[in-house]
Formats: C-alpha cells, sequence, structure tokens
C-alpha cells in the first residue's frame, strides 16, 4: 500500500517532532512544516493526502492556510490542532470545511485514530452516474450537471448527495449520518452537516421536484416525486 502523505503544520518545535516522529512510525509521510506560510508553499510544492493544521502559528494562522488550500483543492481533507476550545473557534474551522477539530492536549493514538477515519471517508468507491431530475450526478468526476448549470461538488458534499440518494424519500437520522460520514456524532460536527445540507438544497433550488426536508429534532428527507 502506498503510504499517505501528510502535511503538518505546527510551530511548537517538541510537539511538531514528536507528532512527525510517530506518524512516520504509523506508516505515513509526514511534512513537518513550522509556520503558515511555509506549510502553504509546501502544499503548493508537495500536495499532500491530508494536511493537519495548527490554528495558531506565525506569518499565517491555521484558518488562512486551511482556506488557501481549499481554494487549491476542494477535496482535500484537513484537521485542526488547536489549544483553543471555545464554541466559536470548532464552529469556524468546521465552516471552512475541516474535517474534524482536536484540542491540545490530545493523545497521539486518538489523533492518528482520526486521521484514518478521515482518510478512509476521503476515499469512497466510485458510484455510477445518477439521474436527479433535470441533473446528473457524477460521483467519479464530482459534478451535478443540469441542462442550464453545474457545480463542482465538494468530495464531502458528493458523499453527502451520495447518502442521501441510496436513501431517497426515506427519513435518515442525524446521528446516522454524522457517525457515517463524520466518524462520530457531536454538536460542532452537526453544525458542518447543516452548512453541507444547506449547500447541496442551493445546487438542486431549480429542481422542484427535489427537496430536503428537515425534520425537527429527527433527521432529513430527501424527496423525488416522480415526474407526471
Amino acid at each position: 500500500m502506498t503510504e499517505k502523505r501528510i502535511l503538518l503544520a505546527e510551530d511548537d518545535t517538541d510537539l511538531g517532532n514528536i507528532l512527525s516522529q510517530y506518524l512516520s512510525m504509523q506508516g505515513f509521510e509526514v511534512i513537518l512544516t513550522r509556520d503558515g506560510e511555509e506549510a502553504w508553499e509546501s502544499f503548493q510544492d508537495r500536495p499532500a493526502d491530508i494536511c493537519v493544521l495548527d490554528v495558531m502559528m506565525p506569518k499565517m494562522d491555521g484558518y488562512e492556510v486551511a482556506i488557501k488550500i481549499k481554494n487549491r483543492n476542494p477535496d482535500i481533507p484537513f484537521l485542526f490542532l488547536t489549544a483553543k476550545s471555545l464554541k466559536e473557534d470548532r464552529i469556524k474551522g468546521l465552516k471552512i470545511g475541516a474535517d474534524d477539530y482536536i484540542c491540545k492536549p490530545f493523545d497521539v493514538d486518538e489523533l492518528v485514530l482520526r486521521i484514518r477515519n478521515i482518510l478512509k471517508r476521503s476515499s469512497v468507491s466510485i458510484a455510477e452516474n445518477t439521474q436527479i431530475g433535470q441533473y446528473e450526478f457524477s460521483f467519479e468526476e464530482l459534478v451535478l450537471k443540469g441542462q442550464y448549470d453545474s457545480h463542482k461538488l465538494t468530495m464531502k458534499e458528493g458523499m453527502l448527495l451520495r447518502y442521501f440518494l441510496e436513501r431517497q424519500n426515506k427519513l435518515v437520522k442525524r446521528e446516522d449520518i454524522l457517525i457515517e460520514l463524520w466518524g462520530e456524532n457531536d454538536y460542532f460536527l452537526g453544525r458542518s452537516m447543516d452548512v453541507f445540507v444547506s449547500r447541496l438544497r442551493k445546487y438542486l433550488q431549480k429542481e422542484k421536484s427535489v427537496s430536503i426536508d428537515t425534520v425537527r429534532g429527527t433527521g432529513y428527507i430527501f424527496r423525488i416525486k416522480p415526474i407526471p
């Protein structure tokens, strides 16, 4: 198996060295950087399979680096390392599109497990093209193409849309979606999921036969009405 490459950005010298050595022992190729600018420059030269970004770094913080990386390649998964535990900071990171968020101090084995879970979710097998009203959804290309418009989806958007399609016209529980696609049922990850649901609604708003209905306190129903 080809080893996965991790871009690790951590300005704490001791912690960075420990994490780099441990992740290498776990079979990953690690690119260790010490500040935000170095992390961004490194990513442009050697794209990674996943990015592990400290939030508080000199020259450019983790949020700024994440935004630049997502603009360059929307499908790259990443998680934040932070000493902050404030709800607002976690929500900010998840809104950017973070796959996870871990607060210091943390267990290194837990970090490895989270990285493996994210990589596993990001390498979903390819599904065939699916018709959604006037739109055709290609999971392979992560494209939702209509007669007059098309949308390039992120991996997480594509995974969520496919999850709904596989369970169309059925109630799906929030906790089931979170555990299946995000790895755990967590309040902050739930807020992130709501953002992705809103994006899918926006992409499909021109298709009147489709709706994503919220069942308060329970979950969602992805409805596709038969065309008369």
